[in-house]
């Protein structure tokens, strides 16, 4: 299981042939649906036989615990991140109504610039790696592995708590010692944490299944409605993928708005996108560039998504150092999460990674010396 997490195809490859493997078993697919299903699973499996034969992993769990974090440089811009991303969670929370408590369908009202505060607060999962990494006081290392897991709640982000959950795990098998074995107690108690609270916020997002119009299959519909709320997002990406091509829908209007910041919506919903169901509007990460581009740029997207993720990878040598680590946590977590939303080929993505680069080029100017304050806990 080391050597599977050590290989970057993994975090893009795997979870695209699960979801499209768990599409079969939800739908009864209609005829011509099964091209698409074919398409992705096929470019998936390429890049993953490519990625084992091109040799690049992920430092070994030596080289992770060789690293020190804490009472660094590096420790200290990260934790001046940390406190300037919550103060903006803080005015997410005290200026704007707290979806959680006031209104569940308040969580999409942008307006009064919350678009802008949300730039911000969004990068709170970064909140438990800097956490564990850089601070060796354990409350102040509880309050920010806290803040980064419970504002998502509160402010009903599914996408947010996964990435703190997968960031959080991550971290833990990364600084395991190898002549220690994987802590997957652990690793399985965040994940059916996640997996809980996004059947539970799903429904207050979106209602009860039964408004869903999609062609299940009888043995997704025996099974409880909270798995089948998971089921049924896991495998909407590729399904809604399919769909499209097999209607041979063109739209570039999508991708232009995606890549170009503020060129327009990317909300599919209330458009003449021709969905099988409108209220299950989630695409995969190559949906934009298949209607934009055809089949052929949605297998260059899938391309270019691999080797973005290589990159990050690369970034890790030859130490692994803390802005490195944020990039390639960052950019594997929205490859595992590429068959049900595009967030790789995005600017706030993009402007993410420029910020990392920018600190890590801020950490090089710093005096060579301990720039921690021993009254917070954070110095050896």
């Amino acid at each position: 299981m080391r050597a599977l997490l050590r290989l970057p195809s993994a975090y893009l490859c795997l979870p695209m042939l699960l979801t499209c493997g768990l599409t079969m078993f939800v739908y009864d697919l209609p005829p011509g649906y099964m091209e698409g299903i074919v398409l992705l699973m096929t470019a998936s499996g390429a890049i993953m036989v490519f990625d084992v034969m091109a040799g690049l992993r992920l430092p070994s769990s030596a080289a992770f615990l060789a690293h020190r974090y804490v009472g660094t440089r590096e420790s200290f811009v990260a934790l001046a991140f940390a406190a300037f991303i919550i103060v903006f969670c803080v005015l997410d929370l005290t200026l704007f109504p707290i979806p959680l408590i006031d209104a569940p369908s308040s969580y999409a009202r942008m307006e009064g610039g919350r678009d802008h505060v949300r730039h911000i607060s969004d990068m709170c999962w970064v909140l438990p790696p800097i956490g564990m990494l850089c601070v060796r006081n354990k409350w102040l290392r509880t309050t920010l592995v806290l803040i980064g897991l419970v504002f998502p709640v509160l402010v009903i982000d599914r996408n947010r708590i996964f990435a703190a959950l997968f960031s959080t795990a991550l971290v833990m098998v990364f600084r395991r010692d190898a002549s220690r074995p994987l802590p997957w107690r652990t690793v399985l108690v965040l994940a059916i944490v996640g997996a809980t609270v996004f059947s539970v916020l799903g429904v207050l997002r979106s209602g009860t299944l039964e408004t869903v119009a999609l062609p299940f299959s009888d043995d997704y519909r025996s099974m409880p409605v909270g798995v089948r709320w998971l089921l049924l997002y896991a495998s909407a990406g590729p399904y809604n993928f399919a769909s499209l091509l097999a209607k041979h829908y063109a739209n570039a209007t999508f991708l232009i708005n995606q890549v170009v910041p503020m060129a327009g919506s990317v909300a599919t919903a209330g458009t003449d996108i021709p969905l099988d169901a409108s209220n299950i509007n989630v695409g995969s990460e190559f949906l934009p560039f298949l209607l934009a581009l055809g089949p052929v740029g949605a297998i260059a997207s899938m391309i270019a998504l691999y080797a973005w993720l290589r990159w990050s990878v690369s970034r890790l040598y030859p130490r692994a150092s803390l802005f490195g680590l944020l990039i390639f946590l960052r950019m594997s977590y929205v490859c595992l999460m590429s068959p049900f939303a595009p967030q790789a080929f995005t600017w706030t993505n993009a402007g993410f990674i420029a910020v990392c680069l920018l600190l890590q080029a801020l950490v090089a100017l710093l005096p060579n010396r301990r720039e921690t304050a021993t009254a917070i806990g954070i110095s050896t």
